[in-house]
């Protein structure tokens, strides 16, 4: 008799470390992002706490402070860096660039990224990762909002029920293809404020 059963993949998903922009309350969407000496510091930590870990593959967003994140947990392991733009930040349109306080109560522009979008984005990550890495553990560097939409799409349940991820927080997912193609993301309301991500 054939065994179908899939191996699962575990993924480590992780925000990246704190970053000049975040220290400054300044909303970097899609901007590169620069990590500072405490975001340094927050990814040598997770490093030394995943370096006993065999890691098959690490994984990041394309933007410069998930790559800066990944490469120094990536040392312990000497793994390149993989980047993929589904591990992008939410989009924040003319919200980008902006001191996040003075964002509070503002209606938001039509040129965000909708929250339909960002976890359809999740879950074509998740598909990707379990497709790629069948069996295998990753790490994957992402931000705030991106992370807590594929954290939502994981559990079923809406964004607004996952708690917010810290900088260089770890998360360890386990999961199958099949898993992610039966998890459906529920539908949820835009949140009415903005957080520095």
């Amino acid at each position: 008799m054939i065994n179908f059963a899939l191996m699962a993949t575990t993924i480590y998903l992780v925000r990246h470390g704190e970053t000049v922009d975040n220290a400054r309350q300044i909303m970097q969407g899609q901007t590169p992002g620069e990590l500072n000496e405490q975001g340094r510091e927050q990814a040598r930590q997770v490093a030394q706490r995943l370096a006993n870990e065999a890691i098959d593959a690490v994984v990041a967003s394309d933007l410069r402070r998930a790559i800066q994140t990944a490469e120094i947990i990536a040392v312990p392991h000497h793994l390149s860096v993989v980047t993929t733009p589904l591990l992008r930040e939410r989009d924040w349109g003319s919200f980008t660039g902006r001191f996040i306080p003075d964002l509070r109560g503002e209606v938001w522009p039509d040129d965000i990224e909708t929250e339909d979008a960002l976890l359809h984005r999740a879950q074509q990550f998740l598909q990707k990762m379990t497709a790629t890495y069948e069996g295998k553990r990753v790490v994957a560097v992402g931000h705030g909002i991106i992370n807590k939409a594929i954290l939502a799409v994981y559990a079923s349940c809406s964004m607004r029920e996952v708690r917010r991820m810290m900088n260089a927080e770890v998360r360890v997912l386990t999961t199958t293809s099949v898993a992610v193609a039966s998890a459906r993301a529920s539908s949820s309301t835009e949140a009415t404020s903005a957080s520095a991500e």
